[in-house]
């Protein structure tokens, strides 16, 4: 019996903290979120050393309860899940650790609690209170649409590289070493800046066909801009589409192509993106609803 009721306490704390759709849940990461923004505004605050100098005792103090509610959270983490390692090695159980070992470390080796800034990246957990985890879709399509360009794109690139070898040797004889371009190599530099259309102005040309060169640069890198542009644009509609056909085949005739997902999080493996009427997990079939 007293299993069973620690089962049942375990079950309601990883609600709480692992999912977004009950009400707890969502004042639960509201409220850890708020945390996070808070701790890196005390970080920031910390590098300022006037602020630093006068508030000194707050902004430590501030920092260790921060640090202890986060060890509290971290540990809770690991206990509500049946499988710890997966929480422990996942993506965000090595953020959450590395946003909460700083300030203890600080202890030994003075100054390195700075490193708590890296509880920005805590902040991703906003995917989970919006449901943004969703559009996520859209990311892979780009990733899938670089892939796809790859070669198209590193042809391009070894075009401009070539271009800037040329025109950088050109402007070093016509400009020479009394107009800044001392070597081929800083004239390369000096197209480079210009053909991406950077203009950081260190080098700059003084004769009339050196200036004239350099304008027909500077109107080449706007085009130069936009071909890559181009080819990862089209690549991309060309993956959404295929995308779209593929995933409207494979739904059923009574399944609308709106097909919502919750942020259930599976007690077992942590998998997140079940289906809202989803009983099991789809990525290794534990139970997800607890009765």
């Amino acid at each position: 019996m007293n299993k069973y009721k620690l089962a049942k306490w375990k079950i309601k704390i990883h609600e709480i903290i692992y999912e977004a759709d009950t009400p707890a849940g969502k004042l639960f990461d509201v409220i850890l979120l708020i945390t996070i923004l808070t701790s890196v505004l005390l970080v920031m605050l910390e590098s300022v050393e006037s602020i630093n100098d006068k508030y000194y005792d707050f902004l430590n103090i501030s920092e260790w309860i921060i640090t202890i509610l986060f060890s509290i959270e971290y540990i809770t983490r690991i206990l509500t899940v049946k499988k710890p390692l997966n929480y422990i090695f996942s993506f965000y159980g090595i953020v959450d650790l590395l946003s909460t070992i700083p300030k203890y470390i600080s202890l030994i080796f003075g100054g390195i609690h700075a490193l708590a800034a890296l509880r920005a990246l805590r902040l991703l957990r906003v995917f989970r209170i919006l449901k943004l985890a969703r559009y996520l879709g859209a990311s892979n399509n780009l990733m899938s649409a670089l892939k796809s360009s790859r070669a198209k794109i590193s042809v391009f690139l070894y075009a401009v590289i070539i271009i800037s070898i040329i025109i950088g040797t050109v402007m070093y004889l016509i400009e020479g070493e009394e107009n800044g371009f001392t070597n081929i190599p800083k004239s390369i530099y000096w197209c480079i800046v210009t053909l991406t259309t950077v203009g950081f102005g260190d080098i700059t040309p003084q004769t009339p066909l050196g200036q004239f060169i350099a304008s027909f640069v500077m109107i080449l890198g706007y085009g130069i801009i936009a071909v890559p542009t181009g080819i990862v644009s089209a690549e991309y509609s060309f993956q959404n589409k295929a995308n779209k056909n593929k995933n409207t085949e494979n739904l059923p005739e009574t399944t609308s192509n709106a097909v919502q997902l919750n942020s259930l999080c599976c007690i077992n493996c942590l998998a997140v993106g079940h289906l809202d009427d989803a009983k099991f997990c789809h990525k290794c079939g534990n139970k997800l609803h607890y009765g």
